[in-house]
């Protein structure tokens, strides 16, 4: 039988095995514009397939004679609770993937007791979401130089129960995405940044050859001014758990703890702003070391497989985020899609913690990888 939801949509596709078999499916289902907005990092891309290399050249030292009948994955992450060490990433507007966007991707992910961090930028409203979510829900937030606009989102989210805030903070402007520049990339009329009216995001739509109405957008919208005081800005409109996305450095998430947010997430943006950084595995050991265990550590960037995943958890991380892959998931087969993917990754990390002896997310140290 094939995956769910596969067949209905293709009948005539294999069953897919692995996460990667699902970006062939999604691509040849995906306006090819659309396809690069999701797949497109900056300028040479250098960053976007150094997330991937870097994964390849960490090697895993399984112990052996190790009881691993019982497996689990259960973990915590600033006092909440994760059936598994993974999460669904921020990304934008998954309606360009699937008409029911955010809606199917969140109860595919909570079936699993997967949180799914809604973007800013979603294609469905906090509140559709909420409601059709059956696991946790986190809000990531962009700092729009219209605060207001930034903190009746947070207020929206908090009232329909989110659990956590993610304040992306390394996009004070969009990178420069040869992609979208190259096929005029504009939002289509059936997808809309529906958290906010419709003067607030019009330049979304911007279709200019040379120009990319995303990177438009945020450089009229997005709060360049944004410094450390924004966290203390948040705390104001929220007492959710906090979290930095898109810190790379020592000193960054240093800082970081010692404001006192509850969290950061090593992240590169997914190779889409500032072009030839560290891949976000390579630059997890040094923000684990500065952080002191002062907060909690997570990272996103290049997750592909459940080894890549337990390597993470080997170099400190207490959770990844996986970003691209479902949304191949949910241009494929819709909900079923996100659902069959994201098992798929349960399942190798766990078959990938008994191979390895580590059969608690507990037992995951740095003991497990070398690096040549």
């Amino acid at each position: 039988m094939g995956a769910p939801g596969v067949e209905s949509r293709d009948k005539t596709q294999p069953r897919p095995l692995c996460v990667q078999d699902y970006e062939a499916l999604a691509r040849a289902r995906m306006e090819p514009s659309q396809w690069d907005y999701l797949q497109g990092g900056s300028d040479d891309e250098v960053t976007l397939r150094a997330n991937r290399e870097a994964f390849a050249r960490l090697h895993l030292r399984p112990r052996v004679l190790v009881d691993v009948s019982r497996c689990e994955l259960s973990t915590q992450v600033a006092g909440l609770s994760l059936a598994q060490p993974l999460l669904v990433a921020p990304m934008a507007y998954h309606r360009l993937a699937d008409p029911e966007g955010e809606v199917a991707t969140a109860r595919a992910a909570g079936a699993l007791g997967i949180p799914l961090v809604v973007s800013t930028f979603a294609s469905r409203t906090v509140e559709e979401v909420a409601a059709a979510a059956t696991g946790p829900l986190w809000l990531q937030v962009y700092c729009f130089r219209r605060r207001e606009a930034t903190a009746a989102l947070i207020r929206r989210a908090e009232a329909a129960g989110y659990q956590a805030l993610v304040l992306t903070v390394d996009a004070p402007r969009i990178g420069r995405r040869e992609r979208d520049m190259r096929n005029g990339f504009g939002l289509p009329p059936h997808v809309q940044a529906v958290n906010f009216t419709q003067e607030l995001t019009a330049t979304l739509s911007t279709r200019a050859q040379g120009h990319s109405g995303i990177a438009l957008h945020a450089q009229e919208a997005f709060d360049t001014t944004m410094s450390w005081e924004v966290v203390e800005w948040v705390r104001s409109v929220s007492r959710l758990p906090l979290f930095l996305k898109g810190v790379l450095t020592g000193e960054d998430a240093a800082r970081a703890a010692a404001v006192g947010v509850e969290g950061v997430i090593v992240s590169n943006h997914g190779g889409r702003q500032l072009d030839g950084t560290l891949a976000a595995l390579d630059a997890l050991p040094e923000v684990v070391r500065a952080v002191e265990g002062r907060c909690a550590v997570l990272m996103d960037g290049g997750i592909r497989r459940g080894t890549d995943v337990l390597k993470a958890l080997a170099l400190g991380a207490r959770a990844v985020l996986v970003g691209r892959p479902v949304l191949w998931g949910l241009a494929a087969a819709g909900e079923p899609g996100v659902h069959h993917l994201l098992s798929l990754l349960r399942e190798e990390l766990e078959l990938a913690m008994v191979l390895a002896g580590r059969p608690t997310v507990k037992d995951i140290d740095a003991s497990l990888v070398y690096r040549p």
